[in-house]
């Protein structure tokens, strides 16, 4: 059996959602002749951003998962204090009460944080992980001593974690493969935009490295892909690059509508950074024009950054449709889904440089669940997999009165019980499985050509990264003469 050792910094029981996809594909290797060893971070010493111990039940113990400590003391303040403004964010929360002179407080905190976000952005190469890449590279070493990987495989963000596998393979000679779950470069963060300009010149120059040098690079979409290819000419062979999404664990499941009085629909996930306010106008709209079925309709967020939406709610009278509660872990969230009519799947801000980069990866939990699915989207990758696989209810963000269209054609389905006929497509939605995607990685880390061939200038960059391609494009014009050993400024922080 072949062997690859996986780099990802975040693994169970961290539940956010960024790791159900090395997870999928460390249940997954084994079927197919290869034995994974993952290295991983052990955020348990900062704080977890979703902490559920029941993940670590689903990695087989088979597999070897080896946690390697960073020892970074600033982070650790940090994530004291982060702990510590979240208790009191929820108590001030539940008591739905201010005391006297807290707007001045949340000023002062708010400057203090924009601040010390900023020093970060200045002091820390390429990320905040940046003390975990020496230990991580140590202990891969130390590993390949006594049994040498195949291959490297790994998964950003953070990009620290493609540091970790360039420099075990520049020591050892062992190929990598890179995974993007995120458009590094491509797509600002509020962490890039706070680095000087020399900081993010590096930062490009040094994706250039890394993509010249792997076996192979995985990207979620096409689209993706040929953003990369356009910002970096020369630095890939368009034969090394792989397409695999996101996708879902085990076969779909049955709808078995719930017998309710009110038609649910379910949100999951982080809503701080989706796009609602026209969702709340339809729900108003609704109201306004049909009470009667508006009376019929329950929404159900869960997760975190309900917070501002609890207080729209309030202020627009719509507090009889909607609830909202903080995270729960990944066992409760299928429960809610089952108890649940629809679920429901917002965009980002067409403001956001990139949105039409987006799919989050619930969406590929709704499509195993089986489930209708309401989107309520710009023009995204979101909205594409949902036409892809026979999604019908899909309305423009930009559209209060589609949106309503939609709330009526699902009540409508509810109320007669054809639910069923809003379901999407099973047979397209199984393009997104775990099997065929470990298939197409297994392709990668065999040096193989994709299952799914890469043609350049098949796909379009989106409106909102033109000039942002095109900057990079004439950057990186003729081949950089770069050098091989250069490495990006990584260690303590200052």
């Amino acid at each position: 059996m072949k062997s690859v050792m996986m780099i990802a910094y975040a693994f169970p029981p961290e539940g956010h959602a960024g790791v159900y996809r090395p997870l999928r594909f460390v249940r997954h290797l084994p079927a197919m002749g290869w034995l994974p060893l993952v290295i991983t971070g052990d955020p348990g010493r900062y704080g977890y951003i979703r902490h559920d111990p029941n993940l670590g039940t689903l990695v087989p113990p088979s597999t070897d998962v080896i946690r390697v400590r960073e020892r970074d003391p600033w982070q650790l303040i940090q994530a004291w204090r982060a702990r510590r403004i979240h208790r009191k964010s929820l108590s001030a929360f539940a008591a739905k009460e201010a005391p006297l002179g807290q707007n001045n407080h949340t000023a002062i905190r708010s400057f203090i944080r924009q601040a010390v976000n900023t020093a970060e952005a200045w002091c820390y190469h390429p990320d905040t992980a940046m003390g975990w890449i020496r230990p991580a590279v140590k202990t891969a070493l130390k590993l390949s001593g006594r049994q040498k990987p195949d291959v490297v495989w790994a998964t950003a963000g953070p990009v620290s974690s493609f540091i970790v596998a360039r420099r075990f393979s520049m020591q050892t000679g062992v190929p990598y493969v890179l995974d993007f779950r995120d458009a590094w470069t491509i797509i600002p963060t509020e962490f890039d935009r706070r680095r000087p300009k020399w900081a993010r010149n590096l930062d490009r120059r040094f994706m250039f490295r890394l993509l010249n040098g792997a076996q192979g690079v995985v990207f979620r979409y096409r689209t993706e892909a040929e953003c990369f290819w356009q910002a970096y000419p020369g630095a890939m062979n368009a034969s090394r690059i792989h397409l695999i999404p996101n996708g879902y664990e085990g076969s779909i499941d049955n709808f078995a509508p719930p017998r309710e009085r009110k038609c649910k629909i379910l949100y999951t996930g982080t809503l701080s950074d989706y796009r609602y306010d026209t969702l709340l106008h339809a729900l108003c709209l609704l109201k306004e024009s049909s009470r009667h079925l508006a009376n019929q309709l329950h929404l159900h967020f869960v997760g975190e950054g309900t917070e501002a939406l609890v207080n729209e709610t309030v202020r627009l009278e719509l507090s009889d449709m909607i609830t909202a509660r903080g995270p729960v872990s990944y066992e409760e969230v299928s429960k809610l889904s089952r108890q649940s009519h629809a679920l429901l799947i917002l965009g980002r801000p067409s403001t956001t440089t990139g949105f039409e980069l987006f799919a989050g990866a619930k969406l590929f939990g709704y499509l195993k669940a089986g489930m209708p699915i309401i989107g309520v989207l710009p023009n995204d990758e979101t909205k594409k997999i949902l036409l892809r696989v026979g999604v019908t209810t899909v309305a423009d963000v930009d559209s209060p009165l589609e949106i309503v269209s939609v709330l009526h054609r699902v009540l409508d389905a509810w109320m007669r019980g054809e639910l069923s006929v809003l379901l999407p497509n099973p047979s397209e939605c199984e393009a997104y499985s775990a099997e065929r995607q470990t298939r197409s990685l297994v392709r990668a880390l065999e040096g193989r050509p994709a299952l799914e061939p890469f043609v350049p200038g098949s796909a379009q960059i989106p409106p909102s990264l033109r000039c942002v391609i095109g900057n990079r494009a004439r950057k990186f014009g003729q081949r950089t003469s770069l050098g091989a050993g250069q490495e990006p400024m990584t260690g303590s922080p200052a």
